[in-house]
C-alpha cells in the first residue's frame, strides 16, 4: 500500500528520535484504522505451526520479537501483529518516570544500517506504563517487560527498584527481563556481578512464578560472561537475553564517543558471544539472542546456534513493516531446504551436530 523507500526518505529527513516519535503516533494510530490494521496483519504477520511453539507455557505464533528499547512507555502493542512480530517487549521501565540523558541522544549510520542510542531509560515511570499496559494485557502475542533501576537511585539501593517493578509487572507480563547491561545508566554495568546477581534472582523467584530473563552485554569477556549467567540460571532465571547494545566504537566510523552501538555493525560481535553462550548453556536454560538481527538468514544462524527466540530492533529502522515477515518466510524456507519439519529441530541443531561428531 506504500513504498517503505519513500516514507523512509521521509523519516530521515528528521531528527531520530523526532522520526521515532512519528513513527510512534503512527503505530498508537493504525489499530484505529481496522482496514489498514487487518491488511497489514494479513500481509505481515506469518502464521504457520512449524514456526510456532510453546517456551515456559507461553506460546510464540513465530519466533521473531521486537526488542525493547523501542516502545518504552507500552504505547504500541496492538500495532505488533501488524509488523509481523511474533512477542513484543517493552521497557526499559523505572519505578520513576525520567527524562533520559540530555538530546541529541540518537544518531544513525545509514552507510552501517546501525543506530547509536544514549537514551538513558527515558519513560513515563511504572505507574504510568502499568495504566497502559493494562488497557492491552493479556494480548494475542506474548508481551514482556523489560526493567532497570532509576538513574539516581544508588547501586547499593538497586535491589529495591528492581524488586519494586517486578511486583509492579508480574501480573500485566508474559515474562520479565532484569536490564543491568545497557550503557546509559550510569555505573549499570557494575551491577553485572555474581553477588548482585544470586541476589537479584533469589529475590525475584519469591515474588513471582512469572519467567525472568537476564539481559547481558556484549562487551563482556566470554569467560565472565558465561560465569554470570551460569550464577543468573542457578539463582533461578529462566534464560538469558544476549545481547544489548555495544560500546565498541571502532565498529562504526566517526561515531560518537558514548551511548550504545545496535544494528548491522553488531551483528558478527553478538553472534560470537551468543555462540560462546550457547556452547555452555543450551539445553539448561532458554536462549534469546538479539543485535543485528535483520535477515531470515541472521536469525536461522542464532537459531541453529541454540536460540530458542530472537528480537530485533535496528534493522526495522532500515529495512520497514515488512521485515519481520521476510525474516519468517526465510526461516521456513531454509527449514524446508534443510529438511527440518519443526522449528524445534533447527534449535540448537549445530550444537546437536557438534556433539555427534
Amino acid at each position: 500500500m506504500f513504498n517503505y523507500k519513500t516514507l523512509k526518505k521521509v523519516l530521515f529527513l528528521f531528527q531520530p528520535e523526532t522520526a521515532h516519535h512519528l513513527a510512534e503516533c503512527g503505530l498508537r494510530l493504525l489499530p484505529k484504522c481496522r482496514i489498514l490494521n487487518n491488511y497489514m496483519v494479513n500481509k505481515n504477520f506469518v502464521l504457520n505451526s512449524k514456526i510456532s511453539q510453546e517456551i515456559l507455557g507461553i506460546k510464540f505464533p513465530n519466533p521473531v520479537g521486537l526488542a525493547a528499547g523501542f516502545d518504552k512507555n507500552a504505547t504500541m502493542i496492538k500495532a505488533m501483529p501488524a509488523l509481523g512480530f511474533g512477542y513484543t517487549e517493552i521497557g526499559t521501565m523505572t519505578p520513576r518516570a525520567q527524562e533520559g540523558n540530555p538530546k541529541p541522544r540518537m544518531f544513525r549510520y545509514p552507510e552501517q544500517n546501525s543506530v547509536q542510542n544514549a537514551m538513558g531509560f527515558n519513560n513515563e515511570g511504572s505507574a504510568k506504563v502499568l495504566e497502559n499496559l493494562k488497557k492491552v494485557y493479556p494480548f494475542s502475542i506474548p508481551v514482556g517487560a523489560n526493567i532497570g533501576k532509576n538513574k539516581t537511585t544508588p547501586e547499593e539501593f538497586a535491589l529495591q527498584d528492581y524488586k519494586a517493578l517486578i511486583r509492579k509487572f508480574e501480573g500485566t507480563s508474559d515474562y520479565l527481563v532484569i536490564n543491568i547491561s545497557s550503557p546509559n545508566t550510569p555505573n549499570l554495568r557494575d551491577l553485572q556481578n555474581e553477588k548482585f546477581i544470586t541476589e537479584l534472582f533469589t529475590m525475584a523467584k519469591e515474588l513471582t512464578k512469572k519467567p525472568i530473563f537476564l539481559k547481558i552485554a556484549p562487551d563482556m569477556e566470554v569467560d565472565v560472561a558465561i560465569e554470570l549467567c551460569n550464577t543468573a540460571v542457578n539463582a533461578g532465571a529462566a534464560g538469558i537475553i544476549a545481547t544489548n547494545t555495544t560500546i565498541d566504537y571502532s565498529m562504526v566510523p566517526n561515531c560518537q564517543d558514548f551511548g550504545g552501538l545496535s544494528g548491522a555493525c553488531l551483528t558478527e560481535k553478538s553472534y560470537d558471544l551468543f555462540k560462546e553462550l550457547a556452547r555452555e548453556l543450551y539445553g539448561k536454560t532458554i536462549l534469546v539472542s538479539v543485535g543485528g538481527i535483520a535477515t531470515g538468514e541472521e536469525a536461522y544462524k542464532r537459531l541453529k546456534a541454540g536460540a530458542s527466540l530472537v528480537q530485533s530492533y535496528s534493522g526495522m529502522i532500515f529495512e520497514g513493516p515488512s521485515m519481520v515477515r521476510k525474516i519468517n518466510e526465510e526461516i521456513l524456507e531454509l527449514m524446508q531446504k534443510d529438511g527440518f519439519n519443526d522449528i524445534s529441530e533447527v534449535i540448537g541443531s549445530d550444537l546437536k551436530q557438534d556433539n555427534e561428531s
